[in-house]
């Protein structure tokens, strides 16, 4: 039997509480989970990719099945590579789901053995954004309850 391997590919810019519970709760279903963090030479950043990266492995310090990684160019070629046949991806609203049904769709087309697995953020935390958290921080705001607990931003 393979392994099944799931990629959860983000900016994470930064990693947030709804990110983390996307990933703990797809933790059963997968015997790993390559937490890939996608570079955009188009995209500015307000974290360093390295500080992102940091960020992840302390807040999913000690899970044996999680690691991280970088890549660039498309998903469905970093699957092929690593030989992961499944894509995670969360869902905060409706919005969300039309933009990750589209990409699915289309990866889908390209790519029709890599599967994407779409899991709902716990409502409690479906307002939290990447944006709306680099908004408080670069506002002088506490984004600590919108973190994994183990990321420190100093």
């Amino acid at each position: 039997m393979s392994k099944k391997t799931a990629v959860f590919p983000g900016s994470f810019d930064p990693v947030t509480k709804g990110h983390e519970d996307i990933v703990k709760r797809a933790l059963p279903l997968f015997d790993e989970i390559v937490i890939a963090i996608g570079q955009n030479s188009t995209k500015n950043y307000f974290f360093p990719l390295e500080k992102r990266r940091a960020f992840i492995e302390a807040a999913f310090t000690g899970e044996q099945k999680i690691r991280t990684d970088i890549y660039d160019g498309l998903t469905i070629d970093y699957c092929r590579k690593i030989k992961a046949s499944f894509i995670l991806r969360g869902l905060r609203n409706p919005a969300d789901f039309e933009f990750e049904k589209s990409i699915a769709q289309m990866n889908r087309a390209m790519a029709p053995d890599i599967e994407t697995v779409l899991f709902l953020t716990a409502p409690e935390l479906s307002a939290i954004s990447s944006t709306i958290v680099r908004d408080i921080i670069r506002n002088g705001g506490d984004a600590s309850p919108f973190l994994p607990v183990r990321v420190k931003l100093k």
